[in-house]
């Protein structure tokens, strides 16, 4: 894998106004390119889209199942070996895959649709240990699907927030619990440090049709109508605060990088090869006005638990049916 040595940070962004596989695939085709990323023949990938739950069909909580299909393909035919996976809060990512459609969307693809069922420790520069899904650790780059989303704990998540998911399962809720104290600030450099612990890879971010209002699920759909990628997922994500009119300060995980000064906070680091922030701007796009706390409630700890068992129940029936 290879990125541009410049000192500039390159985020491509493009105007993109449906799922339209092909267009997708040639809209792709030119993020990957304006950022300088390639790879080696036959480099293993993993493409990690946002699965938050086991919702329904096309959810826009969740990455478009055709959006994840035109980048599996595009990788495909650049001679990659991919997998895609995810692991949800609750349910295994397969299924959350099949009730999305991505499975059938990934169908006629020569691509392998993985379950996060095994893990590695992994400790943080910052001290924290996690659980790792192993598939996450042991591929050659990591391919970033992030949806845009408005949040009820971060009021809006993009790029850096979707690698969470290499935290297997009900992991992620005890995450929450156990670092979410005094407003979330350890929670946060958990989310900041992450991505340094795993491959490098691309982000490309799903924003034809984003979700907004709240978050992460139950928001109302808006027709952002863009695509946008970097090799620095923080730098896009400075981008996309930019494009959605949401200040950084009222941000707390971009806040948080800023506080930390990565680079890719520093707008005058960043350089556009396609769309500028300024030229895609919109309107409208509604955030949380005010944030829940990132330590969820015993209630949404204890439901979230009982779905757990559930699933455990379930697939134990399966097993020995």
């Amino acid at each position: 894998m290879k990125t541009l040595s410049s000192p500039e940070i390159p985020v491509a962004l493009i105007r993109s106004k449906n799922y339209k596989r092909n267009q997708l695939k040639n809209h792709i085709a030119e993020l990957v390119k304006a950022c300088g990323f390639t790879l080696s023949p036959g480099a293993r990938l993993l493409l990690k889209p946002n699965l938050v739950a086991a919702a329904r069909r096309c959810d826009p909580a969740c990455t478009h199942p055709d959006f994840v299909a035109a980048a599996a393909e595009y990788f495909v035919d650049c001679g990659a070996k991919v997998r895609i996976g995810d692991s949800p809060a609750t349910g295994g990512g397969l299924r959350a895959m099949a009730i999305s459609g991505m499975s059938e969307s990934l169908s006629r693809l020569a691509v392998e649709q993985v379950e996060f069922s095994r893990t590695r420790t992994q400790v943080l520069p910052c001290g924290i240990r996690l659980q790792v899904a192993r598939q996450a650790l042991e591929c050659d780059a990591l391919i970033n699907l992030p949806k845009v989303k408005a949040h009820s704990q971060l009021r809006v998540t993009l790029a850096m927030k979707n690698y969470f998911g290499v935290v297997k399962g009900w992991r992620k809720v005890m995450a929450h619990q156990m670092h979410g104290a005094n407003q979330g600030r350890r929670f946060l450099d958990l989310l900041l440090e992450l991505p340094d612990i795993l491959p490098g890879g691309i982000t490309l971010v799903d924003g034809v049709e984003a979700m907004h209002g709240t978050g992460p699920m139950h928001g109302k759909k808006y027709k952002l109508e863009l695509l946008g990628a970097a090799c620095n997922a923080q730098a896009l994500d400075t981008a996309l605060l930019d494009v959605l009119g949401v200040d950084g300060a009222d941000s707390p995980l971009w806040q948080a990088a800023a506080n930390m000064e990565a680079p890719g906070t520093r707008r005058e680091m960043l350089y556009f090869p396609l769309a500028r922030p300024d030229e895609l701007r919109v309107a409208g796009f509604k955030v949380p006005t005010t944030l829940v706390p990132v330590r969820f409630s015993l209630r949404h700890v204890m439901g979230s638990l009982a779905n757990r068992i559930k699933v455990f129940r379930r697939k134990r029936r399966q097993r020995y049916s």
